[in-house]
């Protein structure tokens, strides 16, 4: 693959990388980091992706272990000033959908904008995530469960 077409194919994926990202990392600083370092590894490691056509797929599994990286490497502890001022703005400027995914527990999270959101298979979630596509089908029927909960009283 050469520069042009990786250039291409990356703006193609922005978007759905950053939807990745932010379900992983809520913080839209840590997300943005997080997209361009998966970028600029994806880019030095491309001599090891084996077909084009996976790219997507690839980039994806870079973005997601970048997102838990960078997880790890964050405080344990931050003083709730600090957690205060990171939170996103959960104002108008978001649907009531989206609130709700975003009240989602990381693990169902991260399966629902997978599945549902970048439209990933079943399977393909499974592969990414590196867990079984029964694990992947219970927590999309338990974020649906809890969809439903959170969103039976909002008008959509």
């Amino acid at each position: 693959m050469n520069r042009e077409k990786f250039t291409e194919e990356v703006l193609n994926a922005e978007a759905s990388m950053y939807h990745i990202a932010k379900s992983i990392l809520i913080c839209e600083s840590d997300c943005e980091d997080a997209v361009q370092e998966a970028v600029l590894k994806a880019f030095t490691k491309l001599s090891t992706l084996r077909e084009e056509k996976y790219f997507k797929t690839w980039l994806t599994r870079i973005l997601i272990n970048e997102c838990y990286r960078k997880k790890r490497n964050q405080k344990k502890y931050v003083p709730f000033e600090e957690y205060a001022v990171q939170q996103p703005a959960c104002g108008s400027d978001y649907s009531y959908l989206y609130q709700a995914v975003m009240k989602l527990r990381e693990p169902i999270r991260i399966v629902i904008v997978l599945h549902y959101i970048e439209g990933y298979s079943v399977d393909e979630v499974g592969k990414l995530l590196k867990i079984p596509a029964g694990t992947v089908k219970s927590r999309l029927y338990s974020g649906r469960a809890l969809l439903k909960e959170e969103l039976k009283d909002e008008e959509l």
